[in-house]
């Protein structure tokens, strides 16, 4: 991988480190403010040093790690996890959300579209009743 490197683009580094399915997902995400470098709001050509600290907003997600090591490939992601050490109070954050999610799930989750024709015509009972 790239371990000769001192620097690379952050929106490269967050695509190899697996936090991103494509690299321009990665960039709109910098753009728009979800990931900060130092505690500091950059630009996706903004380059990424090992000891670096990351704050990072995915959907529901969010990290707070250190960058251990640069790469600028992706690969398998027990290898992406080497790249970045999560600080602990972030894991238990997340953690915790997830505990949360699974047992209270969206009342809207089974949802899909608009009703069957048996769901049609229970709707249809209980509004006329």
């Amino acid at each position: 991988m790239g371990e000769g490197q001192e620097r690379l683009r952050i929106d490269k580094w967050l695509w190899a480190a697996r936090f991103f399915k494509t690299r321009s997902l990665a960039a709109q995400a910098v753009e728009g403010g979800r990931v900060r470098v130092n505690g500091e709001r950059v630009k996706p050509a903004k380059e990424v040093r090992p000891g670096d600290r990351l704050l990072i907003h995915a959907g529901e997600q969010e990290w707070a790690i250190t960058v251990a090591a640069l790469a600028d490939r992706r690969g398998p992601a027990p290898v992406a996890r080497t790249l970045y050490e999560e600080d602990a109070a972030s894991r238990e954050r997340r953690e915790a959300r997830a505990a949360e999610r699974r047992v209270s799930a969206e009342p809207a989750a089974g949802l899909r579209g608009r009703p069957t024709k048996k769901g049609r015509r229970q709707i249809h009972r209980f509004t006329e009743n």
